[in-house]
Formats: C-alpha cells, sequence, structure tokens
C-alpha cells in the first residue's frame, strides 16, 4: 500500500512500516517501557463523544484559529519529531514545506536533521523553533541566535526529558548508542531496498543544528556524540527564568503536566504551554494530556495559550482538545508517517487527512467554525 492510496492516518503508518526497517520504524513509532502511556493516550480521545447538530447551513466550514497574534488555516501544526531524516532523506524539509502550503506551523526539533537556517528558508515565516537546553550554556545561546537570526519568533522549550527514557524497542533492536551494526540489522536493511537506496545515497543523517559545535571536519558519528554528552541536561526554574531574559520572541514551554507546574511556568512568563507527555516516548506511568486539560486551563486562566499532542490521529480528536480547552493542537507521528511513506506527497495527504476530518467533524456538529467549540459540544 502507497501513501497515495491512504485515507487516514492508520493506514499511512502501515504504508511507513512497510517501507522502513523495523529498526526505523520501531524508533519512530514506539514508546516508553510498557507503552501503556501510548495506548491511554489513544483511550483518552476514545472516550471522549461529541454531540452531532443538524439543521444548520455548514456549505462554508472555517477552520482556522490564532495563536499568539497570527491565523493559521487549520487549529493544528506539525510538533517537533527528531531524527526524522531516518525516516526519508530530506525529511524535516518535507514536513516545513508541507505545513507552509498547508497554512499552519511547523516546529524543527531540537534533534532535527537540517538545520534552522535551511528549515527557515525552505518556509519562511512558518516555522518554529524546539530547544532542548544544553549543558554548554554558550552553545544553548548560539541555538537562539540563530533560531532568531534566522527568522523564528516561537521557541519551544522542552523539560520532560531530564534523563533518557527507557524505549524498550530501541534496546531490543540495538538502535541506543553506541549503535553496533549487527548482522540482523543488515539483513532488515537488505529488505527494504528503497529505503537503503536512499540511505546509501544521502550518507548517514547528522544533527545538523550540532555540527558547527564539533570539529570541523566531524562525520555523522562525532556529531551525535556531542549532542548525547550535552542533552539531556537537568534543568531547574532558574535555567527557565534565565531563558525567558534571553528569548526576545513568544516562549513555549513543552512537557508541562501537573498544574503547580502550570501555574508556576505562567508566572515565570510563559506565553503558552503545551501539554504533553512526549507521546509515551518519556514516561510510561504519566497521564494523559488530554485527562489533565480542563484543569490546568482552570488553574492558568482563559488569557495563557495552551496547545496539546500526543495521541492525535483523527481531526476529530482536535476538536475534542479543542472543546477541553485547548487553543492549539500538535501533532508529531502522523505526519512522520506520512513523509516515511511517500516523502512530500506523504506529509501532504497527512496534514489534508486531518483537515478534511476536522471540516467532516464540524459540518456534523452543525459548527461552520471553530468559534462555537465549548464544553456544550460534548456528549
Amino acid at each position: 500500500m502507497s501513501s497515495a492510496k491512504a485515507c487516514n492516518i492508520d493506514m499511512l503508518r502501515e504504508a511507513a512500516r512497510r517501507h522502513l526497517p523495523r529498526l526505523v520504524f520501531d524508533y519512530i513509532d514506539g514508546g516508553a517501557e510498557d507503552e501503556i502511556c501510548m495506548r491511554q493516550n489513544r483511550a483518552a480521545y476514545e472516550a471522549v463523544k461529541l454531540l452531532p447538530r443538524y439543521l444548520v447551513d455548514v456549505s462554508q466550514i472555517d477552520q482556522s484559529a490564532t495563536v499568539f497574534g497570527k491565523t493559521w488555516k487549520s487549529s493544528f501544526g506539525i510538533g517537533p519529531t527528531g531524527l526524522a531524516a531516518f525516516a526519508r532523506p530530506g525529511a524535516d524539509i518535507m514536513l516545513a514545506q508541507a505545513a507552509a502550503e498547508a497554512g499552519i506551523p511547523f516546529v524543527l526539533s531540537g534533534a532535527g536533521t537540517a538545520s534552522v537556517e535551511a528549515v527557515c528558508k525552505a518556509a519562511p515565516g512558518n516555522v518554529w523553533y524546539q530547544l532542548y537546553v544544553s549543558r554548554d550554556a554558550k552553545i544553548t545561546a548560539d541555538l537562539l541566535r540563530r533560531a532568531r537570526d534566522a527568522g523564528v519568533d516561537t521557541l519551544m522549550l522542552t523539560v520532560d526529558v531530564p534523563v533518557h527514557s527507557k524505549r524498550e524497542r530501541d534496546i531490543r533492536n540495538g538502535f541506543v548508542p553506541p549503535v553496533r551494526p549487527t548482522l540482523a540489522m543488515l539483513l532488515d536493511f537488505l529488505s527494504h531496498p528503497l529505503w537503503l537506496a536512499n540511505f546509501v545515497r544521502n550518507g548517514m543523517p547528522r544533527f545538523e543544528n550540532w555540527a558547527p559545535y564539533a570539529s570541523p571536519k566531524a562525520g555523522a558519528q562525532e556529531i551525535a556524540d556531542l549532542f548525547t554528552a550535552q542533552i539531556p541536561f537537568t534543568q531547574t526554574w532558574r535555567e527557565l527564568d534565565s531563558l525567558r531574559q534571553l528569548w526576545p520572541g513568544k516562549l513555549v514551554i513543552k512537557g508541562i503536566l501537573a498544574v503547580n507546574d502550570a501555574r508556576r511556568a505562567a508566572d515565570a512568563g510563559a506565553d503558552g504551554l503545551l501539554i504533553s507527555n512526549h507521546g509515551g516516548r518519556a514516561f510510561d506511568s504519566a497521564p494523559s494530556p488530554l485527562q489533565l486539560l480542563p484543569s490546568i486551563r482552570a488553574a492558568v486562566g482563559k488569557d495563557m495559550t495552551l496547545m496539546l499532542d500526543s495521541g492525535v490521529r483523527r481531526g476529530s480528536d482536535i476538536i475534542k482538545a479543542r472543546a477541553l480547552g485547548a487553543d492549539f493542537v500538535f501533532v508529531g507521528r502522523p505526519t512522520l508517517y506520512g513523509v516515511a511513506a511517500g516523502g512530500l506527497r506523504g506529509a501532504r495527504q497527512a496534514v489534508h487527512i486531518l483537515q478534511h476530518e476536522i471540516e467532516l467533524a464540524l459540518a456534523q456538529m452543525g459548527l461552520p467554525g471553530l468559534a462555537g467549540i465549548n464544553r456544550d459540544v460534548l456528549a
């Protein structure tokens, strides 16, 4: 099955699974430990029901949403996904282009495989940057400078990886540093010739944003070693205060789940919060962001910009999140499945699927736009 035949995100996932070696697919698809958190993310959405309303003119549907003073064509964006070039060479650029074409934001991962300068050039005015704070404060400061100079106006600080998580699929597959090639890996790669041909043609993906801080002739492995030596870094509220002073643009804190942490982040000057459990990839005992959303909204008030990720697979999921208090939603795996399965066309397809499903759901609910979405639309 190709990405062109996919009519939902699960079909794109299956197309990606067929195209990718198991090691790469499991890296994208897997979560921490028993993957309970991942399943609960989906269960939370499945438990929420939307109330249909009829005899309303829904011949014209407007799904646009405004965040930080800018109006986007849909109420979701493409969130940060690291090492995307393992799925498809040039994936970061393709995802940025697909987002720009659809009129939605793209967040370049701090573990991205394209530089912030290259991505901003490909999709000017459309790129946010996700920051992993480095142990070396000079690297962090320079990453901020480069992002600002490239045209980034919104910074997404990720705080939910104080330690490396235990992703057991990666451990079983040997996809943990230092990666040591095995016969099983080689056979798996050979059984996926299209992926292998692309990989050989383009070479080992690199953490491009980190290349300037390695030695001038550093290869992909040496740059990866630098990255893993600097990340993760145990941040405190003191680092957040310092970062707020360094960054002049909008600041979003990604990974907040506790109500008290949400209040404190707001007090520290955050412009927005992305409620997230890292898609179930960080802490398997973490709750679903959707479950916590109403209490966090109540705690920070209506003026704080609240965003959500983790577990979104349908356009209706995005409406459910808005009904429970989110201003905006980000997706990660859905568009990564798309770009893995079909490159730029697959990324476009993933975005189109979600946009079309939002339109269908709004029509069934008798809503010509997002303005009428609140808790009253929940059955």
